[in-house]
């Protein structure tokens, strides 16, 4: 074996602690099913050195594991059809998760922390399991592995989880309590809800070619990925920008909430919305202080420079793509920690020309009055469209002009302290990756700031780079 690879030292399947208190099965939703052709979800966090030998090391994390099974018991189980009815449902039957331990002695952290101007390294790919494995793929495989990866100086924490079994707020309340678990809390602070009597329960049968569904996107084409970071001041630039406004808050004055979005816009409804994306009029007046979002403006002007770098034709339809939680948009509301996905997808479209010939705050107003539009009645309305007209979700970029922003600067990615310290960082595997697929998560600072991972083609990313208006906010 080469110096240079990184070596899998053992491989155990771990089950919860205690039987499922679970005592019934739990159904696919409306939104879980669509996930179906997506991968699963990989994610992880690169710790400080324990000071724990290997063997203790992986003890605790088994040990662990175990315990934190016992809270998230679907995620120990399988996804079943009931072929009577043609409906899916995750099996609670204690099947199990697999735990894997790794060595990367060749890697330190300051190797997998380069430079801004670098890319991210390679090695982070070989940091999680079930590379290229479609969610379908939970009738037999596992839905959650976690490797521990041993590099030089730190440890890596990679989590690879069935993305028909769970949406980016319940991946985060499980990672979140395996780490409080760990570091010896005696009570988990945020236990998952796992009712099923929603709106998204539904008797719609979604229908799977011979040996399940294929991937969407090919996994083939060239590409970079990179980490732009963008500190709390420069986001409030930004949403100055957007706003037509001056910055006239310090920014010790402006919370972390405030900076991502101020939820209470989604209680205020722009309706009469195109099935493409686009707002045709407003039956409800914005308050005053309903704004363009500091991230709304961060998406808003990523959009602009991808579609710069990509020398567009005027007249071509450009796409952002956003995923949006449902739980706190319908009313009643759904519990924060409901358990599996609650995300729809919002398109907002514009052609190229316009989106580059006017400012800023117009995209940003495209994107901002789609996001406040979708309420209640919008995510109710999705659901009665897809249930007339059950599908996969079409997860890529199949005309060259879209863009795809998935997770979220709001979710606790670095509240994953296992009891030696809080995350040195964030990164993903290849999951899920094409051109145009922007992950977002919170800079380690907090604060407000924001990191932004990018995958784009090569010639793509060089123009992104050398954007002006986008590097001036890039730290």
């Amino acid at each position: 074996m080469p110096s240079s690879s990184i070596v899998i030292v053992s491989k155990q399947t771990v089950y919860p602690q205690h039987k499922s208190a679970i005592k019934s099965d739990l159904k696919l939703s409306v939104s879980d099913l669509p996930m179906l052709s997506c991968q699963y979800i990989q994610k992880g966090v690169l710790l400080p050195p324990p000071l724990l030998s290997s063997a203790s090391l992986i003890s605790l994390f088994k040990v662990s594991l175990s315990k934190t099974l016992c809270h998230f018991p679907a995620l120990a189980g399988r996804i079943g059809t009931d072929n009577t009815t043609g409906h899916l449902y995750i099996l609670c039957n204690d099947a199990g998760v697999d735990l894997y331990h790794a060595k990367a002695s060749h890697l330190s952290a300051a190797a997998l922390l380069p430079p801004p101007d670098q890319d991210i390294p390679a090695a982070y790919r070989r940091f999680f399991q079930l590379d290229n494995t479609l969610s379908y793929a939970g009738h037999q495989k596992p839905l959650v592995t976690v490797q521990i990866t041993e590099l030089a100086d730190a440890v890596f924490v990679g989590c690879t989880m069935n993305h028909a079994v769970v949406d980016g707020t319940s991946f985060w309340n499980f990672f979140n309590t395996f780490a409080e678990i760990a570091r010896g809390e005696g009570k988990i602070s945020r236990a998952p809800d796992f009712r099923r009597d929603t709106v998204f329960d539904s008797p719609a049968v979604l229908a799977f070619p011979p040996g399940g569904p294929s991937v969407t996107f090919s996994g083939d084409d060239p590409l970079r990925e990179k980490i732009f970071h963008f500190s709390r001041e420069a986001i409030l630039k930004l949403k100055s920008r957007a706003n037509n406004t001056n910055p006239i808050q310090k920014p010790h004055e402006v919370s972390s909430a405030e900076i991502m979005c101020k939820q209470s816009n989604d209680n205020w409804a722009v309706t009469n919305r195109k099935s493409n994306g686009k707002i045709t009029s407003v039956t409800e007046s914005k308050p005053p202080t309903d704004e363009i979002s500091s991230f709304q403006s961060l998406c808003a002007q990523l959009w602009r420079s991808v579609t710069r770098a990509r020398k567009l034709a005027a007249t071509k339809t450009t796409t952002f793509r956003m995923a949006v939680n449902c739980r706190h948009r319908l009313e009643p509301r759904l519990a924060p920690l409901y358990f599996g996905n609650a995300i729809q997808s919002i398109p907002t479209v514009a052609t190229a020309g316009e989106l580059l010939a006017n400012d800023l705050s117009w995209g940003a107003d495209q994107l901002h009055d789609n996001v406040v539009a979708h309420d209640d009645a919008t995510v109710r309305r999705g659901v009665k469209e897809w249930e007339s007209n059950p599908r996969l979700f079409p997860l890529g970029n199949f005309d060259g002009a879209m863009i795809t922003m998935g997770s979220s600067p709001r979710f606790p990615m670095y509240d994953n302290d296992f009891g030696w310290g809080r995350p040195l960082a964030v990164r993903s595997g290849k999951a899920n990756k094409f051109d145009g697929k922007i992950s977002a998560f919170p800079g380690r600072e907090g604060k407000g700031s924001v990191d932004l991972e990018v995958v784009l083609a090569p010639e793509t990313m060089a123009g992104l780079e050398n954007d002006s208006e986008f590097m001036q906010y890039v730290s």
